[in-house]
């Protein structure tokens, strides 16, 4: 309740300052009782600035999620204002202006970039293992030609200007090899991957460039990758210079094969589960403040969780449930975002929410090894404790590890993207 009066009475002012330091008066009950205090912030200094600037920025996302929540208060006539502008901060969060449009109409994404998303996230979005993605970025285009020709064209007017190509790949489906007369010579062939140069006429000296070359074997069908980063490198830097891609099929020799015994599908003819697809690996620059990691999320901290599924019994404004907050020790308690009823399940295609956790209770004096304190917050307390400095506060219940999560979603020209968030979820707390 406090919360949301906070929100309500400091967001009359239209100041977004005087709103989110309301909001920091106002924490207390729901939020470490130092956030935003002079003390917590001492606590912090003496080479401790840049983590006191990510438990800062943690928990202001965990302001946001929790002014998105359904209010516990009633709503005034100024709530859909001050909603919007949540929603604004979180989006800023994931590094965007405004929320994509859904496809306009029903689009099941790339199986690749399914699997992939499972492969690095699990259920909830959470990275199993931050070192599998190269990058933070995986962004997939289809072709547009829809041609019978092995040509092939991707728009990527998507990509950022300030992303790094990492790695660039070709995904073709490998067709069954055509039924020929007489008995086969060959089990291989050569499938060259070309950069086009001049649109017009790509056969004559100049107007393509080798991208990548190997032998492909005409038994089998599925899937073939191909490196084409120099390509994708040209054409980010100049729009203009994409002029597509060809790719020939040739004999052992080098000879043209007329007709080819080898076809990749294309998008034209063939399931769109088939189709040509460029997968581009980048990165945008975009770094949390990096808390230690410490292991992977499924390890269980050594600070307990709050489960989820205990309520409080007591009323959210009572002095029993305040006063029972603050004995409580620093713990780690739930907070979910459901993106179906912040509006964003259109695009957003996994997951379809995830739990951020949040740090709340208490330190008190001794510090044991279950609350993880750092030798400075042991330090902290026992000045406190003892009263031999005024002024000094108790140490502050705040994350101290921090996991990423993954969103797989459609695009603003719906392409679909693999995208990881550094310090989205609290992965354990402790006293600093």
């Amino acid at each position: 309740m406090k919360l949301c009066r906070a929100l309500r009475d400091t967001g009359r002012n239209g100041s977004r300052k005087s709103m989110w330091e309301g909001a920091w008066a106002a924490a207390p009950r729901g939020i470490p009782a130092c956030l935003g205090k002079h003390s917590c912030q001492a606590g912090h200094r003496g080479g401790r600035g840049s983590r006191a600037g990510t438990h800062r920025a943690m928990l202001g996302t965990v302001l946001l999620l929790l002014a998105l929540a359904k209010p516990a208060c009633p709503s005034p006539a100024g709530v859909a204002s001050r909603r919007a502008e949540a929603l604004k901060r979180l989006l800023e969060v994931f590094g965007m202006e405004d929320p994509p449009p859904p496809p306009a109409h029903f689009k099941k994404p790339p199986q690749y970039m399914v699997d992939l998303f499972n492969t690095v996230a699990n259920a909830d979005g959470v990275t199993k293992n931050p070192d599998i993605l190269e990058g933070n970025t995986v962004r997939s285009f289809l072709d547009r030609t829809h041609s019978k020709e092995m040509q092939f064209l991707f728009v990527l007017s998507s990509v950022a200007k300030n992303e790094k190509i990492l790695t660039a790949e070709l995904h073709l489906f490998r067709l069954w090899p055509r039924v020929t007369d007489g008995p086969k010579r060959h089990h291989f062939c050569q499938v060259s991957v070309y950069q086009v140069l001049e649109k017009e006429n790509p056969d004559t000296p100049g107007g393509k460039k080798l991208l990548a070359a190997r032998l492909v074997s005409l038994q089998t069908s599925g899937w073939e990758v191909f490196a084409i980063t120099p390509a994708v490198r040209d054409w980010t830097e100049d729009e203009s210079s994409n002029q597509g891609l060809l790719v020939t099929v040739q004999s052992l020799g080098g000879s043209p094969l007329d007709p080819p015994p080898l076809q990749f599908a294309s998008g034209r003819d063939h399931h769109e589960s088939k189709r040509p697809l460029l997968v581009l690996f980048t990165d945008d620059g975009r770094r949390g403040a990096s808390l230690p990691t410490g292991g992977f999320p499924d390890l269980k901290p050594q600070a307990p969780d709050l489960p989820a599924k205990v309520p409080v019994p007591k009323p959210a404004g009572s002095r029993s449930t305040r006063s029972l907050d603050r004995l409580r020790p620093c713990q780690r308690h739930p907070l979910s975002v459901d993106f179906e009823e912040i509006g964003w399940s259109g695009w957003i295609i996994s997951p379809r929410g995830y739990n951020a956790f949040h740090c709340k209770g208490s330190c008190p004096f001794p510090l044991g090894e279950n609350m993880r304190p750092t030798n400075h917050a042991t330090v902290q307390s026992i000045i406190n404790a003892l009263k031999l400095s005024e002024g000094v506060s108790s140490p502050c219940c705040v994350p101290d590890k921090l996991h990423s999560i993954n969103l797989l979603y459609f695009d603003d020209d719906e392409n679909v993207v693999l995208k990881q968030y550094d310090d989205m979820v609290a992965g354990s707390c402790g006293c600093h």
